[in-house]
């Protein structure tokens, strides 16, 4: 799992990482929706104080791909964080490797 997010977030491929040592970004990533997915159900099990309520799924809009995150009521509050830095700092993460995959994807927290 980590080493598909890993060349999912930098573009690398297995051939890259294994020549003399160069980082050679791939234009096209080698990652899907899925993947992002399971990267946000990742860090949201680790964050939240009831791992085997929380939900995610995700579905495909006109232009946007939209990532939900449902849980429980009481640790949506940990999701979030202080001033929406923790779930700003997911949805930056995901947006950036969307943007590798040439797509638009958002996350957001079901009520």
């Amino acid at each position: 799992m980590f080493k598909s997010l890993l060349k999912l977030f930098t573009g690398q491929s297995d051939n890259a990482s294994k020549g003399s040592g160069s980082a050679a970004v791939s234009s096209t990533g080698s990652g899907s929706l899925k993947d992002l997915e399971s990267f946000v159900d990742y860090v949201v099990r680790a964050l939240v104080d009831n791992p085997e309520l929380v939900k995610v799924t995700s579905e495909s809009g006109n232009d946007v791909k939209i990532i939900k995150i449902d849980c429980k009521k009481e640790d949506i509050g940990k999701i979030v964080g202080k001033h929406g830095k923790t779930i700003m700092a997911i949805r930056a993460l995901v947006s950036g490797a969307a943007g590798r995959l040439r797509e638009k994807v958002s996350v957001e927290v079901v009520d």
